[in-house]
């Protein structure tokens, strides 16, 4: 399908259409569990529920969301992620990274922006996590930043979400890339 059909048929392209049911609703549910385990981090972080963080080193008593994983990175990237650790823009910025992805990908909406800077966010959470002791090259990071990419391609955010309203406001329309 072209770009220009894409554009003419609005929310719900043939791409969506042409998906076997099981695969469409396999990517929905997806959507959901990144969208949960992406939520999840923010909220785990910012309260301290003690699954990741507990209370003490949460956000909201002082605690520093991306500190303790940055400043334990021990790999190749190690003169990268170190200095980072603690830093209050970098914990800013990781923070809104982890809620704006949750919620896009929760509502079924931006989720092209998603793929991008979610996947971005997995490639250096990957990096970060070098040497990987299961697997000489790929851990999870790699299949959930992929995932996203499939479930922003295959149009999936109007099912049980508000992709197809999403699509069909006139700043989408222009610019498909916030689709």
């Amino acid at each position: 399908m072209s770009a220009v059909t894409e554009r003419r048929e609005g929310a719900l392209t043939t791409a969506t259409a042409t998906l076997h049911p099981v695969a469409k609703y396999a990517l929905v549910i997806l959507r959901f569990v990144l969208a949960f385990n992406f939520l999840w981090a923010f909220f785990d972080k910012t309260f301290g529920w003690g699954k990741a963080t507990p209370s003490a080193k949460a956000w909201i008593h002082g605690g520093s969301p991306s500190g303790g994983f940055l400043k334990g990175v021990s790999g190749p990237l190690k003169g990268f992620y170190n200095p980072m650790s603690g830093n209050t823009f970098i914990d800013i910025l990781f923070m809104v990274g982890l809620l704006g992805c949750g919620l896009a990908l929760a509502f079924g909406v931006g989720l092209r922006v998603v793929a991008v800077l979610g996947g971005l966010l997995y490639l250096m959470m990957w990096g970060a996590s070098l040497p990987i002791a299961t697997n000489p090259i790929f851990d999870e990071h790699w299949t959930e930043g992929i995932a996203t990419f499939a479930i922003a391609w295959a149009n999936v955010g109007g099912i049980w979400g508000l992709g197809k309203w999403w699509a069909s406001k006139p700043i989408v329309q222009k610019y498909g890339w916030l689709r």
